[in-house]
């Protein structure tokens, strides 16, 4: 059974940082482009970052450029979220996902795989 299970969410204070941790089990995807997504309440799903399978490539969108930064360790089938100078903005319960492509994707209808998300909660 395929699985993607994010860790790391939690309560901060605006300005604190957190690590976002997305471990995947059933199989590999190092050959598969990932990303992370958010959905605060009341709000539609959206894109946060997204990586190549390589790593190499990158996309972040424009309210998290500068402070979050996506990576992944194909050797630990393993993709992390770095989020830095959180805001309350940021609240939301974030989700990882992987795609069936290899390059760069920023689309959710690009996505295969879902992880059940992790609340990250900033208080101003």
């Amino acid at each position: 059974q395929v699985q993607l299970v994010e860790s790391g969410g939690g309560l901060v204070q605006a300005g604190d940082s957190l690590r976002l941790s997305c471990a995947a089990s059933g199989r590999t995807f190092s050959r598969n482009a990932m990303g992370w997504f958010r959905q605060a309440p009341g709000k539609e799903r959206e894109i946060v970052a997204g990586i190549n399978w390589s790593g190499i490539s990158t996309y972040y969108a424009e309210s998290v450029k500068g402070r979050f930064t996506i990576s992944r360790d194909n050797t630990k089938n393993t993709m992390y979220l770095q989020m830095n100078s959180l805001k309350p903005e940021d609240t939301a319960v974030y989700y990882c996902a992987a795609s069936s492509l290899v390059s760069l994707t920023s689309s959710a209808r690009s996505m295969n795989y879902w992880g059940k998300g992790t609340l990250v909660t900033v208080s101003s």
